[in-house]
């Protein structure tokens, strides 16, 4: 189970979920998404355009199973999230527990190769909650100054949640997106993010294109829109190092 976060928004977590979720189907592994940010973008780009039903909301304030929400796209299984599920983040600073809901949420699921949660751009409890049910934390980032500081801030939440609620979460790496090896600044941080930052950096960066931008437009990843574009190809190896 691999939690997709940081709290920067603008990083192509989203977008990072969905195409790595899709390359793994195309790997033939069984693949749960699991959008658990209030804003939706996952569930919008994996083609729920309406409100759902039932959703993330329902599930984390104790209404409903994931199981009972599930929508398929494009072979991946995906757990919806609505607005509502704001509203559960507060609910949820008031329970005892809270920080094991996803969890305990997450027992009733079986027969997936991998789950993918998309966390929101933030630390708040709905985060916590990922980090907690989560065996591993993919942190995407941008090659740029304030992207690389989230990712301190992230990593210091990250060492809260070993200490406190799930000590063997590991970080599998940062994931660079939206790279342009064409400016000095972009190489010079994507060396920075290796040599003073000391983080597995997973490899290759992302390449930034248009298609990728396109894509969520259309219900699809880039795999699917535009299937060997550059940036395509580089998600596409980072599949491979994660099904490994």
């Amino acid at each position: 189970m691999i939690a997709v976060a940081n709290q920067k928004g603008g990083v192509a977590k989203t977008t990072s979920v969905h195409t790595l979720a899709a390359g793994l189907v195309d790997r033939s592994r069984t693949v749960l998404a699991i959008d658990l940010d209030p804003q939706s973008s996952l569930s919008f780009a994996m083609g729920v355009e309406e409100e759902p039903a039932a959703s993330m909301h329902d599930v984390m304030m104790g209404k409903a199973e994931i199981a009972d929400i599930l929508y398929e796209s494009n072979g991946i299984d995906l757990a919806p999230s609505s607005i509502d599920l704001a509203g559960a983040e507060m609910h949820l600073l008031t329970r005892t527990g809270r920080e094991y809901v996803l969890q305990r949420a997450l027992r009733q699921i079986d027969g997936y190769d991998f789950v993918l949660i998309d966390c929101p751009p933030s630390l708040g409890i709905l985060t916590i909650n990922a980090l907690t049910a989560s065996g591993e934390v993919l942190v995407p980032v941008q090659a740029e100054t304030l992207s690389r500081r989230g990712v301190d801030q992230l990593l210091e939440t990250v060492t809260d949640i070993r200490r406190f609620t799930n000590p063997e979460l590991v970080v599998t790496g940062v994931l660079v997106t939206m790279f342009d090896a064409r400016t000095r600044h972009g190489r010079q941080q994507l060396e920075q993010l290796t040599t003073v930052d000391g983080l597995k950096v997973l490899q290759p960066p992302i390449p930034k294109s248009v298609r990728v931008a396109e894509a969520p437009g259309r219900g699809l990843s880039v795999l699917g829109h535009a299937r060997h574009n550059p940036a395509a190809e580089a998600y596409r190896e980072i599949v491979e190092s994660l099904d490994a």
